[in-house]
Parts: structure tokens; sequence; C-alpha cells
């Protein structure tokens, strides 16, 4: 299944090209123009150097929050626009499962902690389960204060790894003391398509 993916929930935008779960190409700008003036174009590039079309695309999914609310509704009504121009089906996924994506492949067992700023001392999150290549969602997406996710992490029973926008927040209030918590380097720490195309392909094989 070849999937174009999009990511706008947060300040950089992204566009990846997937084959299943199988990265072809990949494209994040983080310019500071408006996703409404990057998605399309980066999406244009992407296609072209890979010598397809948006024919030959089975599926188009985005990250559908939570996030920024203008980044979200561009990012929706981008592949809105796609489906109804080319009779495509739509995934929408939730970003923090996307997010949870960023440690596949690394040789990590144990809790996936994504977590966005959501200002204010909170963060959106959600945790999951990492054994080998499958992931387990273990807590839906909710915005709770750091401190409450502090506490959730101290009763962990296994290693956790932080990713998203607000890993390093979380990992400055209650991480770094604690050897049982990693904070995800930075080039894989971030929302990226990737990850989108990732739980979409997952979406896609469960009927969703």
């Amino acid at each position: 299944m070849l999937i174009l993916a999009f990511e706008s929930s947060a300040k950089a935008a992204s566009v990846a090209l997937c084959r299943d779960a199988s990265l072809i190409s990949q494209y994040t700008q983080c310019s500071g123009l408006t996703h409404s003036r990057t998605l399309l174009p980066m999406a244009e590039d992407l296609l072209k150097n890979a010598e397809m079309s948006l024919s030959d695309i089975d599926l188009f999914a985005v990250a559908h929050g939570p996030g920024s609310f203008t980044g979200i509704r561009i990012g929706v009504a981008t592949i809105k626009g796609l489906g109804f121009a080319s009779d495509i089906s739509c995934a929408g996924v939730s970003t923090l499962a996307a997010m949870a994506h960023i440690a596949d492949g690394l040789p990590f067992d144990g809790v996936i902690c994504a977590a966005m700023d959501a200002r204010c001392r909170q963060v959106y999150t959600a945790c999951f389960e990492k054994s080998g290549n499958t992931l387990t969602r273990l807590t839906e997406d909710e915005a709770i204060s750091v401190e409450e996710l502090a506490a959730r992490v101290k009763t962990c029973q296994k290693p956790v790894f932080l990713v998203g926008d607000g890993a390093a927040l979380c990992y400055e209030s209650f991480g770094k003391d604690d050897p049982a918590v990693t904070l995800a380097p930075e080039p894989l720490r971030y929302q990226n398509a990737v990850g989108v195309a990732a739980e979409a392909a997952i979406m896609a094989k469960k009927g969703q």
C-alpha cells in the first residue's frame, strides 16, 4: 500500500511517501511559512522525484490532533481535498500515536511516552508499550500537567523513552535524575509524517 502522509500539528511541516511502513521519501520544513503554503508543494516535489503521481497513491493520511488547531485544520483540509478530487481513501491518525513510531527499529523495549507542549506546564500525552516491533497503547490521548505525568511515569516498571516537542520539558522536570527515563535524541524527537504513515498502515490493515 502506497501512503502519502502529512504532519502539520506543530511548528514544522512534514510530508512522507511510504510503502506500508517503509519510507520512500520524506520532506520536512520549518521555515516559518504557514503550512497552507508548504504542504502541497512538498507533496508535489516528493511525487515528482519518486516518478509517481496522485493516481498511484492508495491512501492519504494526516495527523488529526492533538496539536495546533490551525495546523491540524490545514492538514485535514489538504487531504480531504486530495481525497475528494482523486476518490482515494483518507485516514486521520492520533498525533501522539504517530509520534510513538519514532522508536520503530530502535533497540528499545519499554514505555514510549509521547508529550506535546500544551503551554502552562501542561502536555498532550499518551503512553505506549514497545515490545520488539509491536506498539500497544497504554493510555488515551489527554491533556495533563507535567506533575501528573511525572507521577504516572514513576509507577512504570519498565524503562521510559520520552518523545515529542514537550519531551525536553518533561525530562528537565522529572526525568534527568531518573536513570529509567531517556530523552529521545533531537533528530528523532519531533513529530514527522513517517510516523503518521506507519500508524495509518496499521489502521488500514485493521479496516479502520
